[in-house]
């Protein structure tokens, strides 16, 4: 894939704000598996530094640091709270409450690499969630993270009982066939099979709030990908019809 002026939302001279698809790395893995945004980044800017990450699967907003001094100062905001980070998601079910805040210690988990797990024990991690929507199966959220443990919300969703869609780790992770939400759904004759309408996890990283170091606002938002706004305009639909 090629970085395009689409995928920048915002940039100085200091960093680049860039809004992330879904199915790409944020920096590249040890088995070296597929070009990752950094790596394109690199090519485009030279130096560049990471200021923190989006899991593969997420999309969104990101922040790359273009020196070292930038680097510095981003990385701290992210460490002591300094930046505000909302997500949108949509979740399995509704969850018990329209809002409210999980604060749920975690931690790896005991027997599956690369997996997180709520534990008592585990480094503290603070989510707020709002419903800003709510469908016949599903709910569209908006989370607030005051912290950015590994999995945070994917792993808080699922354990209130409404993991987020399409997650293969911490829910079913199958994809949402239109022919599961519309009752009279039939195949186009030109389909041999029902493709998808989702099939990748259904977590934006939305908006990102912070001040620069000169003390200016700072205010991003990415819109959110085209498969994620389809199913939202289908279930939409089919809850007014």
């Amino acid at each position: 894939m090629t970085l395009s002026s689409e995928h920048i939302i915002f940039e100085n001279d200091n960093f680049v704000a860039i809004n992330k698809p879904s199915g790409m790395l944020s920096i590249p893995d040890r088995e070296q598996s597929q070009t990752s945004l950094k790596e394109l980044l690199q090519r485009k800017y030279n130096t560049i530094f990471t200021v923190h990450r989006l899991d593969k699967d997420t999309s969104g907003l990101i922040l790359f640091a273009k020196d070292e001094h930038t680097h510095k100062y981003l990385s701290a905001l992210f460490e002591n709270r300094g930046i505000e980070k909302y997500y949108v998601g949509l979740v399995n079910g509704k969850p018990a409450a329209d809002s409210g805040t999980i604060d749920s210690p975690l931690q790896e988990h005991a027997f599956i690499k690369g997996k997180m797990m709520v534990n008592k024990n585990g480094k503290a991690a603070i989510t707020d969630f709002d419903v800003l929507e709510s469908f016949n199966k599903f709910s569209l959220l908006r989370f607030h993270i005051h912290t950015g443990r590994t999995h945070q919300i994917r792993v808080h969703s699922a354990n209130m009982g409404n993991s987020i869609a399409c997650d293969p780790m911490y829910g079913s992770g199958e994809p949402i066939l239109l022919s599961s939400i519309k009752k009279k759904y039939k195949l186009s004759k030109l389909e041999e099979e029902e493709r998808p309408i989702l099939n990748r996890l259904a977590l934006h990283s939305y908006e990102l709030k912070f001040n620069t170091e000169k003390g200016e606002p700072i205010h991003l938002t990415a819109p959110l990908p085209k498969d994620m706004q389809a199913l939202l305009q289908q279930l939409r639909k089919l809850r007014v019809s």
